[in-house]
């Protein structure tokens, strides 16, 4: 099995960089995060409630669903009746709503068990998202934490919407809600946001975004001996 688990907080980078390191070393991608806004999808679709969610009933329609994932290119993309389903899930509903289905201990069991049963029947993944090289993939042969300042995350998160220049004001409000999901993330009682202690940290707040792609693909390379690109 081989894998790159790449954990972090919101907005550190991690499925940017996951997509990159993985075209670099010839690997799949996978979001983790797309299983669980898929499922949210369903469950919206099906108007469950969210506060006491009906798990069983949840799994079977998204079994119903088709829901699964599909190799495109170097990802792998989400299914939902049979098609694509990125533009159902990328939704400002499902945003607001996912982080409610995945703290859901049963939902956690059933998207790790389809990640691991991809990497299990051999295909190579680099896979992004705040529990991967701790609870996911403990045993992967290469975990990256990524991490940077909350200031410096907010910029970056900012800069991804396009349009004016953000404010300090609007930086320092987005930084402050990052420090407050970083706290959440890492006191949940079901698979915090925490760095394995065999990880690699990757402080990426001075560092270029090809730098940080080309350092962890070379340990990628190192570890699993890939030819160099």
């Amino acid at each position: 099995m081989r894998v790159v688990a790449i954990d972090g907080p919101a907005a550190s980078g991690k499925s940017s960089t996951a997509r990159a390191v993985a075209r670099a070393i010839g690997f799949h991608h996978l979001d983790s995060g797309a299983l669980y806004r898929a499922l949210t999808r369903v469950a919206l679709d099906a108007g469950l409630d969210l506060e006491q969610l009906d798990v069983p009933a949840l799994l079977a329609r998204a079994e119903r669903r088709g829901l699964g994932l599909r190799p495109a290119g170097e990802d792998f993309v989400p299914l939902l009746d049979g098609a694509p389903a990125e533009a159902l899930i990328r939704t400002p509903e499902v945003t607001a709503a996912v982080s409610a289905v995945s703290a859901v201990p049963e939902v956690r069991d059933w998207a790790n068990a389809r990640m691991r049963a991809l990497a299990e029947a051999g295909v190579p993944v680099v896979v992004d998202g705040r529990d991967i090289g701790s609870v996911v993939f403990p045993e992967a042969g290469l975990k990256i934490f990524l991490h940077a300042k909350p200031l410096v995350r907010a910029m970056r998160r900012l800069a991804q919407r396009g349009g004016p220049e953000a404010s300090d004001e609007e930086i320092h409000a987005e930084a402050d809600r990052l420090k407050a999901r970083d706290k959440a993330d890492s006191s949940r009682p079901v698979a915090p946001l925490v760095s394995p202690d065999d990880a690699v940290e990757i402080d990426t707040s001075r560092m270029a975004f090809q730098e940080q792609v080309d350092g962890i693909a070379a340990l990628a390379r190192a570890v699993y001996r890939l030819p160099e690109a």
